[in-house]
Formats: C-alpha cells, sequence, structure tokens
C-alpha cells in the first residue's frame, strides 16, 4: 500500500512529486530545502539546515513517524567548507539517534542562495 504526504506547495505537481511517500513501514521524505510555510530562509548554513531537518520532522510526523525512525539521511551542500555548520545542526537532531548519512557537495540547488538540502529515510516500527 502506497500513501504520499504533500506539504501543499504548487511545485509538487508541476514537478510531480510528494514531500514524503510511505510504503509499507518504509518513508521516503524528498529533499527538503530551507523553506519554511513557503518562505525562503536565506539564513546561515547552520540556519538553513536547522530549517530543512525541522521541515524533515515535521513531516515526519504527518506520516506517524518521528526522528528516532530515521535510518538515513543526505545531505547536498553547495559548499563543502560549511561541512561544520551544517554537520552541527545535524547533531542537534540525530545526536542520540545516529542514523548512516552522507554529504555531499553539488554545484547548486534550485535556488542560488540555498546552500543545503536534506532527505531522510526513516523505517516504522
Amino acid at each position: 500500500m502506497r500513501k504520499n504526504i504533500s506539504s501543499g506547495a504548487p511545485w509538487e505537481d508541476i514537478v510531480g512529486y510528494s514531500r514524503a511517500v510511505i510504503i509499507g513501514n518504509v518513508v521516503e521524505v524528498s529533499g527538503c530545502a530551507p523553506v519554511k510555510n513557503g518562505q525562503p530562509v536565506y539564513g546561515s548554513a547552520y540556519d538553513q539546515a536547522i530549517c530543512c531537518l525541522e521541515v524533515i520532522k515535521e513531516t515526519l510526523e504527518k506520516a506517524g513517524a518521528s526522528l528516532n525512525d530515521v535510518v538515513r539521511t543526505r545531505m547536498f551542500v553547495t559548499d563543502i567548507s560549511q561541512w561544520e555548520e551544517i554537520g552541527r545542526a545535524h547533531g542537534e537532531f540525530f545526536k542520540n539517534i545516529k542514523p548512516a548519512t552522507s554529504m555531499v557537495e553539488v554545484s547548486r540547488l534550485i535556488d542560488e542562495k540555498f546552500v543545503v538540502e536534506i532527505e531522510a529515510t526513516a523505517i516504522l516500527q
């Protein structure tokens, strides 16, 4: 059984994606850019990462999951030299959970002012 979780963003229909998809006990959360209530967050790399992680947390809650269910995260960053700020934010959310993770430098994100986008996989128990 498949269940799509929508954020209500207009670009979900344009691009053809869901904020998250649940199949069985697996929750896949799409890449979350630093956007809160439809407004971009252009702060520091730390601030942007916190925003992304808050969106992931809220999405997981809509899916009936929590951060404790996360087994993997993927962080896409435009400047790997900012890894400590982004990593610190990730650590604040996942310090005791410690999911498998990746941090990969990419050339650009959907908005040139974004420096990070984060996605997650959770397993419902």
